[in-house]
């Protein structure tokens, strides 16, 4: 059974989303909140696998909702829901602890596989939705250029896939482009996500570019460490 908490400030959209998920075998809704402040006491209090998480809500925002209970826990799993063309802080969330981002003009059905793979620990970050990311990293002011955040203990092959995961490309990808197995490939971002001490595959794309792995560019090329 999947504990979903649902955060979202809009009452027809909350009510919309408690419907499919209580109708849905395999879920079941432990919360609701309409502000970003409750949506934290709720989370600490109800401990849900996944909180379907708005961004734009009333006295605290869905990213600022996110980093706080990131910060208190690993268990609880957070599910960002965003336009993307209108919100300018994605890659903000991914930096307070979102494992995936799910566009508003979802489906039904699309809306309970994400909450699924989140659920089951793995990031949801399609090659599309990464490459919103990259954009909207690029966006992000870096004054200083300093990065501090390293790439010591790993491997060049692991430098390698870590590149093409911040690129967007999916294990199959990585596989057929390093001419690799998808078990070898599984193995090597098992060892990044414990050498890197990243939640999923959504932290691994930030400690891509924190590094300077990768930068946010045309040809999103990437670089030596």
């Amino acid at each position: 059974m999947i504990r979903v908490l649902i955060a979202e400030d809009q009452t027809l959209l909350r009510d919309s989303f408690r419907v499919l998920l209580d109708s849905t075998p395999g879920f079941t809704v432990v919360g609701e909140a309409g502000t970003g402040r409750d949506t934290v006491s709720l989370a600490l209090a109800h401990q849900p696998d996944v909180v379907l998480m708005d961004i734009r809500m009333p006295d605290m925002t869905g990213i600022e909702a996110t980093e706080k209970i990131c910060a208190e826990t690993s268990a609880i799993r957070v599910l960002i829901l965003t336009t993307f063309d209108l919100d300018e802080y994605v890659y903000g969330a991914l930096r307070a602890g979102a494992s995936g981002f799910l566009l508003k003009d979802t489906t039904a059905a699309g809306l309970l596989n994400a909450l699924r793979v989140v659920a089951a620990g793995d990031a949801l970050l399609a090659p599309s939705v990464t490459r919103r990311l990259i954009a909207a990293f690029g966006a992000q002011p870096h004054p200083s250029r300093v990065f501090h955040r390293t790439l010591t203990g790993v491997t060049e092959r692991e430098r390698e896939i870590l590149a093409l995961i911040a690129r967007g490309l999916s294990n199959t990808d990585i596989a057929g482009h390093l001419t690799l197995s998808l078990a070898t490939v599984k193995s090597h971002i098992g060892r990044l996500l414990t050498k890197l001490n990243a939640r999923d595959r959504a932290q691994l794309v930030v400690v891509a570019y924190e590094t300077g792995l990768v930068r946010a560019g045309p040809h999103n090329e990437s670089t030596r460490n």
